[in-house]
């Protein structure tokens, strides 16, 4: 009763009862239960009894979902918490945070104090030039990969001269994977496969080595105990096989892939426009009654403890009960991460990180034409970049701004967890996000690649095996460097890194694979006309946007142009 009192603008009328175990329902519950154990008032409320409370939870209810967690957004909407709590009480769940380097060595258990010092102290030494998804990477190849593998093959060993019989066995160790699995017995099995990165982590253990011998004739006291001879020679870290080989496979991959890319993106549409019809449908429909246009195959489910957002429909030959608002809302976020990604070429990490602000505009001086420009956060490359919208694109980035909009016209402001560098990052109006309960959450990559997986199901493709065909985020990518490429598009053009490696290779993707209109590319690639500070940049003469090449080009040198003449990004 203390809660219903206090969350009521109106006092005298009442709210209204919620119906038992709706979400209105359970967080009132939630707050009753912080008054009864803490005592005081709504207002005396803070961050640590949520976080206890939701830490008591997790431990006693197995099941709950979104439920535990919607009165922390509730408190925080009425102004309860300071200003600096965080926007969710998921920056304080499973997501740790960044580990110290102690905690990030002390992962793998080394038994020799001295050695689990000196990686302790090689890290600390990088760290101010790593990020920590860097600084994670080495430290699980030298404490876990290297060290703890040693101390299982030479029990004891306090040293980093290694016998050259320990080093031979871990490399040989090194080479292959071990993992166990479930066989259909149901009993456990140890599987093993090739490392394809196993020179990369000699890689790391040689510059460990180096690094050190290099520092002690700087720091004699403090390194000179540990230099010692590299157990790693020049020869063993050739990666000149590896990276042909590596290249073969990604463009069989490319080869697999690009022919068969118009039949995912049609049949990703098509689910879309049926699952948004479906629902319309189904919202149409009285509970109980048959859908129409379904053939009788669907009903509207009766759901009286669903959540009111959902709609629910039943098969009427097998009773199985489906989450139509679901299914339209994975149909339509599938559709619009593969056009993105295929009409952009962007890697996954810059996909999630695209916001409403990344839309923005340039008015060319020649004609005053207004041409649409996306801009492409720094990421691997460090390098921000700027993408010519097509058509095409400019309808996708439409319709998911139109979905994500709220009744004040704004793109909801999300928090969202850096699984790389594991940090939260400010609240931002991402443009792919989903309402989740109560709470708007950005999509994670696991979240893209399972909408990958679920829409090439809806495709039954294949590759040459019969197995069932699978895109990565970044087959997109070489897809759309390989297109562009091959309908002309200079490689100097090419996004980032992949510009000196697609245009050296991509004869050899292109064998057996038709071209646009069944012509190969031009003999000689034109360098790009007009003045310097124009390059990427629509030549006027070319007439509307609709009329441009659908390769987004990069626009090479004109940031830095452009960010004095960049109008207000296109939102209200």
């Amino acid at each position: 009763m203390i809660v219903s009192d206090r969350s009521t603008s109106n006092p005298s009328s009442g709210p209204p009862t919620p119906r038992p175990g709706s979400r209105t329902s359970r967080c009132r519950q939630r707050v009753a239960t912080l008054l009864a154990c803490e005592g005081g008032r709504i207002g005396d409320i803070t961050v640590g009894d949520c976080v206890e409370l939701v830490d008591t939870q997790r431990r006693v209810h197995a099941r709950g979902g979104q439920k535990k967690v919607d009165f922390y957004l509730r408190l925080r909407a009425m102004g309860i918490f300071p200003e600096d709590a965080p926007a969710t009480i998921r920056a304080f769940g499973l997501a740790l945070g960044q580990l110290s380097i102690e905690e990030l060595v002390d992962r793998y258990q080394i038994r020799c104090q001295p050695v689990r010092d000196v990686i302790v102290d090689y890290l600390r030494e990088r760290q101010p030039s790593l990020d920590f998804a860097s600084l994670d990477a080495i430290s699980r190849t030298l404490a876990g990969l290297f060290w703890a593998r040693i101390e299982a093959l030479a029990p004891g060993i306090g040293s980093l001269r290694l016998p050259p019989a320990v080093a031979r066995a871990w490399k040989d160790d090194l080479k292959v994977k071990k993992r166990n699995v479930v066989g259909p017995d149901g009993k456990s099995v140890e599987v093993t496969s090739p490392r394809l990165n196993a020179k990369d982590e000699l890689m790391r253990v040689r510059a460990f080595y180096l690094d050190i011998a290099q520092w002690a004739a700087e720091e004699p006291a403090r390194w000179g105990p540990w230099a010692v001879p590299c157990p790693i020679s020049d020869d063993e870290i050739r990666k000149a096989k590896e990276r042909k080989r590596r290249k073969a496979r990604m463009d069989q991959r490319t080869r697999e892939r690009l022919p068969v890319l118009p039949i995912l993106v049609s049949t990703t549409d098509r689910r879309r426009r049926e699952a948004a019809g479906l629902l319309q449908a189904a919202g149409d429909t009285e509970p109980g009654e048959l859908i129409p246009g379904t053939g009788g195959a669907l009903r509207r489910a009766i759901a009286p403890k669903a959540a009111g957002h959902l709609t629910w429909a039943e098969e009427t030959s097998s009773g199985r009960r489906r989450n139509l608002s679901y299914e339209e809302e994975e149909a339509f976020w599938a559709f619009a991460a593969i056009e993105v990604l295929r009409l952009t070429g962007v890697r996954n990490e810059e996909l999630l990180e695209l916001t409403h602000h990344s839309i923005t505009q340039y008015r060319l001086p020649a004609t005053g034409e207004v041409v649409p420009l996306l801009q492409i956060a720094p990421s691997k490359t460090d390098t921000e970049r700027l993408l010519l919208v097509s058509p095409e694109l400019a309808d996708v980035l439409s319709a998911i701004i139109s979905r994500l909009r709220g009744p004040g016209g704004m793109v909801p402001l999300v928090a969202a967890y850096d699984v790389r560098e594991k940090v939260w990052n400010p609240p931002m109006p991402l443009l792919f996000q989903r309402g989740i309960g109560s709470e708007h959450r950005a999509f994670t990559p696991t979240a893209i690649r399972k909408l990958l997986i679920n829409a090439l199901a809806a495709t039954g493709l294949t590759n040459a095996e019969g197995e069932a065909l699978s895109f990565s985020p970044h087959d997109f990518r070489r897809i759309f460097v390989t297109d562009a490429i091959m309908n002309g598009l200079p490689p100097a053009h090419c996004p980032g890194h992949l510009r000196s490696q697609e245009h050296r290779h991509h004869d050899r993707i292109q064998g057996g694979l038709p071209c646009r209109d069944d012509r190969g590319p031009p003999g000689v690639h034109r360098p790009p006309t007009g003045l310097p500070s124009r390059r990427g940049v629509p030549d006027p003469d070319r007439g509307g946007v609709g009329r441009l090449p659908r390769p987004l080009r990069e626009a090479e040198g004109v940031h830095r142009h452009l960010r004095t003449r960049l109008r207000t990004p296109l939102h209200p």
